[in-house]
C-alpha cells in the first residue's frame, strides 16, 4: 500500500507560492489549458519536470484528427473511434471529443498554428482505422513541433502565466479529499517549494519510459498517475498501453517513430523475404488498428522473419519527400534513403489509454484535482486509441476543465491547512540505475504487447521485493522517480493480471479471446 507522501517536509518551513491554477506539464494539454484559463483573468503557474520542449507533443509527427472536411463528419469520426476502441470506449466521451474537436482545433489555429494546406483547403491525410482523410498535419511530419512552438510562444508571452522549468512535482497536498496544491522540487536550487492553488491540473503525459523501447521522452515515467493514486484518486484502464508498430529499429540508435501517416500514404510492411504480410491479418492491411498491426509483426517474427521492414519504394518520390521531411532527414543521418531503402522497424511503447479517472469535465475523484491529456482517462480511447486522437483529447478535455472551473478562481481561498510528512530513512542504499534497468526489462518482457499470468506474477513479485521504498523517505529525485515507477508498474501489472481476456492493447496469451463479461473497466483506488 503506497503512502500519501514520499519525501519528508513541513509546509510551515517551506516557501509558499499562491496561484489560481497549478498545471503540471507543458505539452498540448498543459499549455492549452493554461492559456484558456489565463484569458479569463486567472493566475496560472505551470510546472514542468525538465524544459518546455520535453513533451510527447513536441515529438508528435502524424497530426491531429478532427472532422474539418466537407467529406467527413463527427459521426464518421465517432464510429471510427469506437471501432478502434475494441468495445470499451465511453460513448459520451467520444461524442464530446468528435463534436467539440473542430472548435478546439480552430482555437489552436487562431493562436497561430500553421497546418499544411492544398490550395484553399487543409491538407488532410489518413491513418490506421480511419475511414477517410481527416488528419491535419504541419510541415509534413512535424505537427507536434508546430503546435508546441505556438503554445510555447503564447504561454511565455502571457502575463498571467508563470512557467517554472526543472520543477518536478513530488506530491499533491490533499486533506479530506480536497486538493490544496502541490509539493514540488526545484532542480536548480535543490529545495522543496509549495504551490498553493484553487485547482490543480495534471497534464503530465504518459509512462512509456517504464519500457526499454519507447517513443516517449525521458520525462514520461507516470509521475502524475503515481501522485494522484497516492493522494486517493481513482485510476482506470491501466492495463491498456498502446505500442506503436513502426519505430526505427537500428542497433545503437535511439528509437525513432515512423509516423502512421507513412502507411496512410501507402507504405507497405514486409518481412525479411520481401513479402507484404498485413493483408493476411486484417482487411485494412497496413491501416488496421495498431494493436492488430503490432501482433501481426510479432507473429511474423515468431514464424522466423529476421526483422520487419517498411517499404516506401513504390510511392511517388516527390510526395514522400514533401510529406515526410523530418523522417527523411533522420533516416539519411543513419544512411537510409526512405525513397529507396526498406526501413527496419519494430514495435515500441507509445501511448497510455488508461490513467487518472475523470468525468467529462476533467474532474477526478479528489475535489479540485483535474486531469487531461494522456495522464487522464475518461474512457475516450477505450482499449485502443484511434490514431491522432491524442492531441485532440488534450485540447478538448483541457478546454472543458477551464469551462468547469471558470468561476472557481474568483472565490476566496479555502482555509489552508498545514501539511507534513516524517518517514524513516532507508536502511540500506539502493542502486536506482540498476533497478531501473531491471524493471524496464521485466516490463518489456512480461507486460508488453503479449502477456500471461506467469509473467505478470513475476513482475509483481519483483516489485514486492522493493516495497520497503514505499515506507521510507525519498532523499533525492532519482528516489522519487523510482518510487513512482514501481507504483505505476504495479498498477499496470495488477490490472493486466485481473483482466482475464484479450482486448485492444491488452493481449493475454493464456486468454487470447475477448469476453463479453469483460466489457467493463478496472478502477483502482488506494
Amino acid at each position: 500500500m503506497a503512502n500519501h507522501y514520499i519525501m519528508n517536509f513541513n509546509t510551515r518551513e517551506l516557501p509558499i507560492y499562491n496561484t489560481d491554477y497549478v498545471i503540471l506539464g507543458s505539452g498540448i494539454a498543459g499549455f492549452f489549458t493554461a492559456l484558456l484559463a489565463s484569458r479569463l483573468g486567472a493566475g496560472v503557474t505551470v510546472l514542468t519536470k525538465q524544459s518546455i520542449l520535453d513533451s510527447n507533443t513536441d515529438k508528435a509527427q502524424g497530426g491531429i484528427a478532427a472532422a474539418m472536411d466537407s467529406d467527413d463528419s463527427p459521426e464518421l469520426h465517432y464510429q471510427d473511434t469506437l471501432r478502434a476502441g475494441a468495445g470499451l470506449c465511453d460513448q459520451g466521451a467520444v461524442r464530446i471529443l468528435v463534436n467539440e474537436g473542430p472548435r478546439r482545433v480552430l482555437q489552436l489555429m487562431d493562436m497561430g498554428a500553421r497546418f499544411d494546406v492544398e490550395g484553399e483547403r487543409l491538407a488532410l491525410t489518413r491513418e490506421g482505422a480511419h475511414s477517410c482523410r481527416r488528419i491535419l498535419h504541419a510541415s509534413g511530419d512535424a505537427t507536434g513541433a508546430e503546435i508546441q512552438r505556438v503554445l510555447n510562444e503564447k504561454a511565455l508571452a502571457e502575463q498571467n502565466i508563470q512557467v517554472h522549468e526543472r520543477h518536478m512535482a513530488v506530491d499533491l497536498l490533499v486533506k479530506d479529499n480536497v486538493c490544496y496544491g502541490v509539493l514540488a522540487y526545484d532542480c536548480e536550487t535543490n529545495c522543496l517549494k509549495v504551490f498553493r492553488s484553487r485547482a490543480v491540473v495534471l497534464a503530465t503525459g504518459g509512462l512509456g519510459q517504464l519500457y526499454e523501447h519507447s517513443t516517449n521522452p525521458e520525462v514520461a515515467t507516470g509521475d502524475g498517475i503515481a501522485m494522484a493514486y497516492r493522494a486517493g484518486a481513482e485510476v482506470m484502464d491501466m492495463e491498456f498501453h498502446q505500442f506503436h508498430p513502426t519505430v526505427l529499429n537500428l542497433p545503437g540508435a535511439p528509437p525513432f517513430l515512423i509516423s502512421e501517416a507513412v502507411r496512410g500514404e501507402g507504405a507497405y510492411l514486409r518481412n525479411d523475404r520481401g513479402e507484404r504480410f498485413m493483408p493476411a491479418y486484417h482487411e485494412l492491411a497496413e491501416l488496421a488498428p495498431r494493436d492488430i498491426v503490432v501482433r501481426a509483426i510479432l507473429q511474423e517474427i515468431h514464424k522466423g522473419s529476421n526483422g520487419i521492414f517498411l517499404d516506401l519504394g513504390h510511392l511517388d518520390t516527390d510526395m514522400v519527400l514533401h510529406r515526410f521531411p523530418n523522417i527523411n532527414r533522420t533516416c539519411l543521418s543513419y544512411g537510409l534513403d526512405i525513397t529507396r531503402d526498406m526501413l527496419p522497424v519494430a514495435p515500441a511503447a507509445h501511448y497510455m489509454m488508461g490513467g487518472v479517472k475523470t468525468n467529462y469535465c476533467g474532474e477526478t475523484s479528489v475535489e479540485r484535482l483535474y486531469a487531461c491529456g494522456e495522464v487522464g482517462c475518461q474512457g475516450v480511447h477505450g482499449a485502443n486509441r484511434l490514431a491522432s486522437n491524442s492531441l485532440l483529447d488534450g485540447l478538448v478535455f483541457g478546454g472543458r476543465i477551464v469551462e468547469r472551473t471558470a468561476g472557481l478562481w474568483r472565490e476566496n481561498m479555502s482555509p489552508w491547512p498545514d501539511f507534513a510528512a516524517e518517514l524513516p530513512d532507508l536502511a540500506e542504499p539502493v542502486d536506482y540505475q540498476l533497478l531501473q534497468q531491471e524493471l524496464r526489462a521485466l516490463m518489456s518482457r512480461y507486460v508488453g504487447p503479449l502477456r500471461n499470468r506467469e509473467g505478470l506474477e513475476k513482475v509483481l513479485s519483483f516489485i514486492d521485493e522493493y516495497s520497503r521504498l514505499e515506507d521510507t523517505a525519498a532523499k533525492d529525485l532519482p528516489a522519487v522517480e523510482m518510487n513512482n515507477r514501481l507504483l505505476v508498474c504495479r498498477l499496470v501489472a495488477e490490472s493486466a493480471l485481473m483482466r482475464t481476456e484479450s482486448r485492444g492493447g491488452h493481449f493475454r496469451q493464456d486468454y487470447p479471446e475477448p469476453r463479453n463479461s469483460w466489457k467493463k473497466h478496472i478502477i483502482l483506488r488506494k
